[in-house]
């Protein structure tokens, strides 16, 4: 095992012990020493660790003493409610909400806190350049030809190797390429459902999934989601004769951030495939864990080929590229008869380049520092929160992803707040878009996928006193 991944591992390890309260506040930790002799690791290593979790405010260092666990101001705000939606409402796209938060997010003098994707001063941007130039002149035609349908090989079988972290045992073969993860799910509810399908997400969902189902003709009905552990199982039981497919995003969604544990998954797995209900799984997060070990995905417990695994590089490496695959199981003709309709091939360029960045082994070492970075700006944020935002305030725990659930008292309109904030260069996503039913209008989404600094610190604190003012 290197020193680096051993040095994440320990650090991962007492920072979930602290956040799950194994570890409480006033508790004291082992040496430098004792930790030295624990891991069999060096005094740089030891040290090490304890300057990253102080880093995160998780740890504080008395002289003569040693070192303590933190008394968190986070903890003391409570989680979210468990969402409600009714089964039976009517669906409501809020449209201009959607248009106003969408159409200032290429804008250079905003905070955006609206934007569900990492930085790019986080990504590897000049590793990166060097894949496409080397993708450019090893391609056929310079990356002008197209693709094989069912997409790049290289690609393919970086992602299958991949697999065997989360328990996916996948081969290239199974595999078929997109452009991009929404991509992928558009080409999967394409194939499954019809007009007037009712398809089954979680609530809140991102507004983009909840768009293209729209727009394809679907019904959607949300179920009610607990913010950390995913969908309520027997919500999903009571209605599953009203559903024609399901749509979930297991591990740390967005907004909730919640991931559902390894039995939820298998149980629902089972469940729809008694019922013959296909499940689309978008896995776009799954690789930005906190802790120290990745999450398996519900196409883990697959058995017959109805989980139609999907994911993308768009939230870990390079949004732009538009990167994604399908492990489409039974439906795979399905797919590929589709996508010679839609796109017939891939980006040659792109999809090469990175695949040869997963080959190089370059991408588990941008993860192991993305994931580092989420997970300390996830404390500096609910600190922060817990510090300056208006009593009563709630917010999610995510384990994993790139986003913050918020959740004010009633009397905080979050769509009112965003006029408020946009005035001041911040902009956030209210809770409006993320459901098609009049309901999360007190809440909010936030990426913590900015790099921290005191900007960062000061929009939120001023964020905090806007929300205050609104009350």
């Amino acid at each position: 095992m290197s020193k680096e991944f051993l040095y994440t591992e320990i650090t991962n390890g007492i920072a979930g012990q602290i956040r799950s309260g194994v570890l409480r506040a006033g508790d004291r930790l082992p040496s430098v020493r004792i930790l030295c002799r624990q891991h069999s690791i060096s005094m740089n290593t030891a040290k090490r660790v304890f300057l990253e979790l102080e880093a995160q405010s998780l740890i504080e260092s008395k002289p003569q003493s040693g070192y303590f666990v933190s008394r968190l101001p986070y903890l003391k705000l409570p989680l979210p409610e468990v969402s409600k939606p009714s089964p039976t409402r009517n669906n409501k796209e809020p449209e201009e909400l959607i248009r106003k938060v969408y159409e200032n997010m290429g804008r250079d003098d905003l905070m955006p806190f609206s934007i569900g994707v990492p930085s790019g001063s986080l990504l590897p941007l000049a590793k990166l350049n060097k894949e496409i130039v080397k993708a450019t002149r090893e391609l056929e035609g310079c990356g002008t030809a197209y693709e094989p349908l069912q997409g790049n090989a290289a690609l393919r079988r970086m992602i299958a190797i991949r697999s065997l972290a989360w328990g996916g045992n996948l081969h290239e073969n199974d595999l078929v390429t997109a452009s991009g993860g929404m991509n992928a799910l558009s080409f999967c509810m394409m194939a499954l459902a019809k007009p007037g399908d009712t398809i089954a997400m979680e609530s809140p969902c991102y507004s983009g999934i909840l768009q293209l189902a729209r727009s394809i003709g679907l019904k959607v009905l949300e179920l009610p989601t607990h913010p950390t552990t995913g969908i309520e199982i027997a919500a999903l039981k009571k209605v599953i004769s009203k559903i024609n497919l399901c749509l979930l995003v297991p591990n740390f969604n967005t907004p909730l951030g919640s991931c559902m544990p390894d039995e939820h998954k298998k149980e629902v797995v089972s469940l729809l495939a008694r019922h013959r209900i296909p499940l689309i799984e978008d896995d776009i997060y799954g690789d930005l864990y906190f802790g120290s070990q990745r999450p398996k995905c519900c196409k883990s417990f697959d058995e017959e080929g109805m989980v139609l695994y999907c994911s993308a590089v768009s939230k870990t490496l390079a949004p732009g590229y538009r990167v994604g695959w399908i492990a489409p199981g039974r439906y795979k003709e399905q797919i590929l008869k589709l996508k010679l309709v839609h796109a017939i091939s891939s980006s040659a360029v792109t999809h090469e380049a990175v695949a040869g960045f997963l080959k190089s082994g370059r991408y588990e070492n941008h993860l192991r520092r993305l994931r580092q970075t989420l997970q300390g700006n996830y404390q500096h944020y609910v600190n922060t929160i817990a510090e300056y935002f208006p009593e009563g305030t709630k917010t999610s725990r995510p384990q994993g992803g790139l986003t913050l659930w918020v959740e004010f008292n009633k009397k905080i309109n979050t769509a009112e707040l965003y006029d408020s904030a946009i005035k001041r260069k911040i902009s956030i996503a209210p809770g409006r878009i993320f459901t098609l039913q009049d309901q999360f209008e007190n809440c909010m989404r936030l990426s913590i996928g900015l790099p921290w600094s005191e900007e960062v610190r000061n929009k939120l604190k001023l964020l905090g006193k806007l929300a205050a003012h609104s009350m």
